[in-house]
């Protein structure tokens, strides 16, 4: 297995991969790469690389490590290991309760359909999702399954009705209609008391509680029929608001079913069929045309293009192309390009991709949204909390009160029966249903229809936040604008065509490895086509000035105004390439582009002066547009917070519409200028990246990342993560957060004046029967409002 015939000395071994990797005959290049680099992250091995050993595929894995920190059997056991964990997800055996891989032919062809099947985190039924209010069951539904309480709540009204019925008739024996009325309550009641022993011994008295106390006076005065229809009436309500609370949490657990079940693993030319659990970072899946995606990951081989919406929100396709160096991009996933990479649950188009996973299922992209934006159901908002803090004082009122009216003989002549009546008329009055669920029904329908368009919302408390803003802060590079320099300026001088400046500018930048280099040469190959371009030579770059290089012979000079001799010097400087001093009209012409926020860059050969080009980090197409939208929105303040120069600062916040800039800031001081902002207008967002931005997001009112789809960094420290690159998304949140914010108020107003009027109402006289009407139909109304959220249109 060891040998050393090329890498010699004690702190180096040749491993055969063959003999690490169990499993196929020829381990495939993704499990080897896996290998290769698991290798080399392992504590105190300095490097693992891949050598040939003739025409086997496998080859040897060469492995340097340090020879006083570990030993060479330690390295053997870390390599079997890692081969082992490789070649797991390519043996013969599926892991218990899971069926064997199925081998399937490898050409692309049409694939069948997957069935829908829950995410990583398990199924998803309504009730799973967590409790959006203090008075949703936690009740398992027995035989009947989800409808368990609809069913029951059905079989009371007929019970009651049937019961009533006979009552009206003259023959009809007492017994009957009253056992009518005993099924009626043990029907309607059955999932409420199961419901209100919870919350006592808790040490609550919610709804439930008072719902039977009422139904339980009413039968205690003989009102039997009155206590049965409270009790169906509630439990109607209550099954179907859980029906209508169902929607909303369906619209989250939709986004689990996304993924699908199996992936087509490629190992070699052979092809397997494996459940998605199985597969590992390093393997290559195959994605056949108009078939979901199963991992996140990069695509290996094969062009074409991927709808992505279910993850970003992006309404086009996104073209996808194959990564230049795939043992690289496998080593860093966070650095590669948004065209090679791809998201588990979103929908390949006409090409066939292959595709290296990058995460194991349960930590996808998918995954971990759907997780989040579970999770953001059991955040209460700040309306949500005083409404909790608010019930804990006025149920033990509405009791006292209860209490108070039983009473009322000793006040007024009336028999004790009517006093209790009243009593239990007014409990039924004040119980504060629609109260409870008036803001949890709003915020879980926000929060589902902002992840339908790619928006995390984690909770009720950032959803509001947002709806109360008043300014926003955007950091610029990567944000406001596309994190990319361009060539934005092309000012040949006097009597030089533009084609000599950009071939001579083309020529020597090819042979720098400067961003900005890379750049213009990314730029000027698509503007000059296949135009000839001669070949430089000879670079020499000179730190924080520029480059130097010959060019048929001739020296070339390309940097900053500063590079450049300006004017009769008493000695010379040796950072200055030698020869005439800068012209003052390109001097002039290069200020003036500085000025609009450009990095200038003059162009000499020899002792001609050929120009001056300008680069820039240009602005998003649609930010200009998307301050805009949020000015109508009702942000007053919109301000750029930068580490680039005020001078480049101040010309982007120019062309996007913002009111301040603040450039030259370091990180603390971004976390200053947040501070400032919400000192002035209270409630602040910080719009960046996730990641060079989290301690400014921190300190912001709501922290807003953009990117997160390809950052796990962004998805955990955003309070609201907007999954695709881009700001077009933001202005949906922030109108979706006010309509929300709304909808809430009109939620509270609506629940509160309807106890104003119901408890004097009740106390006047109006029945039980007509005051539970009012009450459940009170709750409905409240949950159909906030219900309406998840219809809010993409463009408000």
């Amino acid at each position: 297995m060891i040998s050393r015939e090329d890498c010699a000395g004690a702190d180096t071994l040749r491993l055969d991969i063959t003999d690490l990797i169990p499993g196929p005959p020829a381990p495939c290049e993704p499990c080897v790469e896996r290998v290769v680099i698991s290798l080399g992250r392992s504590k105190a091995i300095d490097s693992a690389h891949r050598e040939s050993r003739g025409a086997r595929a496998a080859g040897v894995v060469c492995v340097h490590f340090d020879a006083a920190a570990l030993g060479a059997e330690e390295v053997r056991r870390a390599a079997r290991t890692v081969g082992a964990r490789a070649g797991c997800a390519h043996g013969d055996r599926a892991p218990a309760g899971r069926r064997a891989p199925i081998a399937v032919p490898s050409p692309p062809v049409a694939a069948p359909a997957t069935p829908a099947r829950t995410g990583p985190h398990g199924p998803g039924p309504a009730h799973d999702a967590g409790r959006a209010h203090a008075h949703a069951h936690g009740h398992a539904h027995g035989p009947f399954g989800e409808r368990a309480e609809l069913i029951f709540a059905l079989l009371s009204g007929v019970a009651y009705l049937t019961g009533l019925l006979l009552g009206l008739a003259a023959d009809a024996p007492e017994p009957a209609f009253l056992a009518c009325y005993l099924a009626a309550y043990a029907f309607g009641g059955f999932f409420t008391v199961r419901e209100a022993v919870s919350t006592i011994r808790a040490g609550r008295f919610e709804v439930d509680f008072l719902m039977l106390v009422a139904a339980v006076g009413a039968a205690a005065i003989g009102r039997w029929a009155e206590g049965a229809v409270l009790l169906f009436l509630f439990s109607l309500g209550h099954a179907l608001e859980e029906y209508a609370m169902g929607r909303a949490r369906r619209s989250i657990e939709a986004l689990a079913d996304l993924t699908p079940a199996t992936a087509l693993l490629r190992s070699g030319e052979r092809v397997t069929e494996v459940p998605v659990e199985r597969l590992s970072p390093g393997d290559t899946v195959l994605v056949r045309p108009h078939t979901r995606v199963p991992a996140d990951g990069f695509v290996r081989a094969g062009e074409g293009s991927v709808d992505q919406a279910a993850v970003t929100g992006e309404s086009l396709p996104a073209d996808k192309v194959p990564v230049a160096d795939p043992l690289a991009a496998l080593r860093d996933p966070a650095a590669v390009a948004p065209d090679s990479r791809v998201f588990a649950g979103t929908v390949n188009g006409a090409g066939a991709l292959e595709v290296t996973v990058t995460s194991r299922a349960e930590d996808n992209t998918l995954a971990r949204v759907v997780a989040m934006v579970r999770d953001a159901e059991s955040r209460q908002s700040p309306t949500q909390a005083f409404t909790a803090r608010f019930q804990r004082v006025f149920v033990p009122a509405v009791i006292g009160t209860v209490l108070a009216l039983l009473g009322a003989g000793l006040v007024v002549d009336e028999p004790f029966t009517a006093s209790l009546y009243r009593a239990m008329a007014v409990l039924v009055a004040a119980s504060p249903c629609a109260l409870a669920i008036a803001t949890p029904a709003a915020v879980l329908s926000a929060v589902a229809r902002a992840a339908r368009s790619g928006v995390l919302i984690k909770g009720g408390g950032p959803l509001e936040e947002l709806g109360r803003l008043t300014a926003v802060a955007f950091d610029k590079t990567g944000t406001l604008t596309e994190g990319r320099p361009r060539l934005t300026d092309v000012a040949p001088a006097p009597g030089v065509s533009e084609r000599e400046l950009l071939t001579t500018t083309l020529a020597v930048e090819r042979l720098s490895d400067h961003p900005l280099a890379r750049a213009i040469v990314r730029d000027l190959d698509a503007r000059l086509g296949d135009a000839p371009v001669p070949a430089a030579n000879s670079l020499r770059a000179v730190t924080g000035r520029g480059v130097l290089a010959r060019l048929g012979g001739v020296p070339v000079a390309i940097g900053s105004p500063a590079f450049f001799p300006a004017g009769e010097r008493a000695r010379p400087v040796p950072t200055e390439p030698a020869g005439p001093r800068l012209p003052g009209e390109l001097r002039a012409k290069a200020e003036e582009l500085e000025a609009a926020g450009r990095t200038t860059m003059v162009v000499r050969h020899g002792a001609r002066y050929l120009g001056v080009i300008g680069v820039m980090d240009t602005p998003r197409p649609e930010a200009a547009a998307v301050v805009a939208r949020l000015r109508g929105l009702g942000i007053r303040r919109a301000v750029l917070i930068s580490g680039d120069n005020q001078r480049v600062a101040d010309a982007v916040a120019a062309r996007v519409g913002l009111d301040d800039a603040w450039g030259d800031l370091l990180p603390a001081d971004k976390v200053a200028a947040v501070r400032r902002l919400r000192a002035d207008e209270h409630r602040t967002a910080m719009v960046g990246d996730g990641v060079n931005d989290a301690p400014a997001m921190a300190h912001a009112t709501v922290g807003i990342a953009m990117g997160a789809a390809g950052s796990a960094v962004a998805l955990e420290s955003a309070d609201i993560a907007l999954m695709s690159d881009g700001l077009g998304k933001l202005p949906l949140a922030t109108g979706l957060s006010r309509r929300t914010s709304a909808v809430i108020r009109q939620n509270l107003l609506l629940s509160l004046g309807i106890v104003a009027l119901l408890v004097p109402a009740t106390v006047f006289g109006l029945g039980i029967g007509p005051a539970v009407l009012v009450h459940e139909g009170s709750t409905l109304l409240v949950v159909a409002n906030a219900l309406r959220l998840l219809r809010y249109p993409e463009q408000a």
